[in-house]
């Protein structure tokens, strides 16, 4: 309960509003007004979204509702021209790091809840997190997202220690040189502690924008319990100056359909806020398998396939400038089939659990108690091999963050579609280090031939500078950017 009871001040503040940000009736309104548009309804939404402008929810919500197959084809192929045209062709990799699963709150469908005494809980100490990130950089990772349970043992000073720990840990050619977090909503001031040790993205996932579900697997007397305390999380980190910022949704939970529309207000409640700042990214994983998790195994609302890559193309055509990142949850073929509708982050070489890169380094296997399960468990350099494939360029830059490039300055940018000019040279730079320094032999050929092509298309000043740079790092520079 004392854990509990450093936040209730900020829950009554919270109570104490006579309404959220989150319209549920406008939003069941407006999806019930747009069922089944016709042909010429969509396509007016799809000029506009050509223009590479945020839509509105109206202009979702025909997105949502339009069934006619000539028309979502041609939304799919939009996706991803939009996608091209923000952020070419590059495809940014990062992995995650489980820094503990002792939590409490006691949700549904995660396989970290309370109840579950399965689960053998752990922390990882400060030397166990070296060995993890020692491995991770050894596999050729730049860039990591750091998981915690919400749990007196990580609160914020600790979650700091364990930043400036990942930080701390570089080999002769490697390191991680951006670490995310993945937590619990925090306080303001416990938020700027964050900011003042270096962190990338601040994520955090409502899980559910729908009260009513929110409350059912989120049970009362829980800090998660608490609906508006996590769905004001992203304005405490804004107003703490943390202005790279992650919304997610669970999908599965509730009706995919008022979860996109719920996203969108979201992003437009913070753009409207905070300086025309909105989220840096958006995730939207499904839920699949929890160890001893029922819930899990049969949600109520399971999105299958083809309503899977309608949730991408439409996040995509809505918020043009925001990341979207598909998770190692989904299948290979699944990622394969997604990633042209508009993705731009994937996680490779995931190993989820406590301890877990050592487990599958050492053991030669994978955790059997997991928060939930994946579908891709191939390593970073299969998955780097196969974007290749696809004719994307794998990117492990990590230089806007570090420039200075976030919140405001990356909205103007990625706004403006002049990120590109950015990103692939730095795509290029931090995929010669991969291959020099990783990569196998495959890989490497494969890769060569990928930085070649995409040199062709920089032109003047910025092919100059490339290819200088690229001298550079085969002569052993690195961390060499734009």
């Amino acid at each position: 309960m004392r854990f509990l009871d450093k936040y209730r001040d900020e829950f009554a503040k919270l109570d104490a509003l006579d309404k959220d940000f989150i319209d549920e009736e406008l939003i069941k309104t407006l999806l019930e007004k747009h069922k089944n548009p016709g042909q010429k309804e969509v396509r007016r939404v799809l000029q506009k979204a050509r223009t590479c402008t945020r839509l509105d929810l109206e202009e979702m919500a025909v997105l949502i509702g339009n069934i006619d197959s000539e028309t979502t084809q041609e939304m799919f192929d939009l996706a991803y021209e939009l996608k091209k045209e923000v952020y070419g062709d590059r495809i940014v990799f990062f992995a995650p790091l489980y820094i503990s699963d002792e939590c409490a709150n006691n949700c549904k469908y995660c396989g970290f809840r309370s109840s579950n005494h399965s689960m053998h809980r752990k922390t990882l100490s400060m030397p166990e997190i070296e060995e993890e990130i020692q491995i991770m950089i050894d596999e050729g990772q730049k860039r990591t997202v750091l998981v915690y349970g919400e749990s007196p043992k990580t609160d914020v000073d600790f979650m700091c220690e364990t930043v400036r720990k990942v930080y701390s840990v570089k080999t002769e050619n490697g390191e991680i040189r951006r670490a995310n977090i993945n937590c619990a909503p925090l306080k303001v001031d416990e938020l700027r502690k964050l900011k003042e040790v270096g962190i990338g993205t601040f994520q955090v996932f409502q899980e559910t924008y729908h009260r009513e579900t929110y409350e059912n697997v989120h049970p009362q007397g829980t800090i998660k319990g608490h609906y508006r305390w996590r769905l004001y999380a992203m304005d405490r980190a804004l107003e703490a100056g943390v202005d790279d910022c992650g919304l997610g949704v669970l999908f599965g939970l509730y009706d995919w359909r008022f979860e996109l529309m719920a996203l969108l207000m979201h992003t437009m409640h913070l753009e409207k806020n905070y300086g025309g700042v909105g989220p840096h990214t958006i995730s939207f994983p499904r839920i699949t398998p929890a160890t001893d998790t029922p819930f899990s195994l049969n949600p109520d609302y399971a999105v299958d396939d083809d309503d899977f890559k309608r949730i991408i193309a439409i996040l995509r055509l809505s918020v043009p400038y925001t990341g979207l990142i598909c998770t190692a949850r989904e299948s290979p073929e699944v990622r394969a089939d997604v990633i042209p509708l508009g993705v731009s982050q994937i996680d490779a070489g995931t190993r989820i659990g406590v301890g877990a890169y050592s487990e599958a380094k050492h053991a030669n296997t994978l955790p059997d108690k997991e928060q939930f399960t994946i579908g891709d468990s191939r390593s970073l350099d299969d998955v780097v091999a196969q974007i290749c494939e696809m004719g994307n360029i794998p990117s492990f830059c990590t230089a806007c963050y570090r420039a200075g490039r976030t919140g405001e300055h990356f909205m103007k940018v990625a706004k403006s579609k002049f990120v590109h000019n950015y990103c692939i040279p730095n795509a290029i730079l931090t995929f010669k280090e991969y291959l020099l320094d990783y990569a196998s032999e495959q890989t490497r050929s494969l890769g060569e031939k990928i930085i070649e092509g995409h040199l062709d298309h920089l032109i003047g000043e910025a092919f100059d500078k490339t290819q200088a740079m690229l001298v550079r790092i085969e002569k052993g520079e690195r961390d060499l950017r734009f």
